[in-house]
């Protein structure tokens, strides 16, 4: 496990571009396969990508998307669906096929069958190269909320009420337009990517950072389970590693 302290967000989308151009460069294969996630956390991330994809640094041609997560009952030409996020900050800017975009379809007559069918595409593809990562404030990763399994895969969960309310200030504040269900990759199937980032800023997920790397491995923190994975790398806030004990974490 590697811990990267830095000082504000920017630095932190800065910081992740670089760790994923870097094996971006390295990799032998034509084709290479990002996971995806939402939110406010990965939106530096995005604008990094964009400007150097721009710059002619970084080349998305060749690059398959998987999305961690969507909400069942929203279609992609919903605000606030996951499909209409990325396509509005990062696909739409960058050079990336539409075609390999992949997110999951929160409007699938059958769901479970969707959610085999992902986990078949991801493994057409070779799998993950790098999965990127934020935590929700009760320690959950994608839409694997406490309790979830640790070899989870992709299937439909249930939303708790904490993750509702983070996620309100999205919906205006609205508790009751927030979709109750979600389609989420599973912790199995998070590590089963070559390589793990998960980024974090703010103090109110100080706490969950530190259970996460600093208490046990459980499924009452799903975020734990990087702590068996072979390369995850935090990139987090000084106000998110505020109740972190170790001395010995990067800068």
């Amino acid at each position: 496990m590697r811990v990267i302290i830095v000082k504000d967000k920017e630095e932190m989308g800065k910081r992740t571009a670089d760790l994923i151009a870097a094996d971006m460069k390295a990799k032998e294969r034509i084709t290479y396969v990002l996971g995806l996630a939402t939110g406010g956390t990965p939106l530096p991330l995005y604008r990094e990508f964009i400007q150097r994809n721009k710059a002619g640094e970084l080349d998305f041609s060749t690059v398959v998307t998987f999305n961690l997560d969507e909400y069942v009952g929203l279609p992609p030409t919903h605000p606030e669906s996951y499909r209409y996020f990325m396509d509005e900050n990062l696909f739409n800017h960058t050079n990336i096929n539409p075609k390999n975009t992949h997110v999951p379809d929160g409007m699938a007559d059958d769901v479970e069958a969707f959610c085999e069918k992902y986990e078949e595409m991801i493994a057409d593809v070779g799998g993950i190269d790098y999965q990127v990562l934020g935590i929700g404030s009760n320690g959950h990763i994608g839409f694997n909320e406490p309790g979830s399994s640790l070899g989870s895969l992709t299937r439909i969960k249930t939303l708790t009420e904490t993750t509702r309310k983070d996620n309100a200030r999205f919906f205006d504040n609205n508790l009751d337009e927030v979709p109750k269900y979600a389609i989420t990759m599973g912790n199995g199937t998070i590590l089963n990517a070559r390589r793990v980032v998960l980024m974090a800023h703010g103090e109110n997920k100080a706490k969950a950072v530190a259970d996460a790397l600093e208490g046990p491995v459980t499924a009452m923190c799903p975020a734990s389970v990087l702590q068996l994975h072979r390369y995850a790398t935090y990139v987090i806030t000084k106000d998110a590693a505020s109740q972190l004990t170790l001395e010995t974490y990067e800068s």
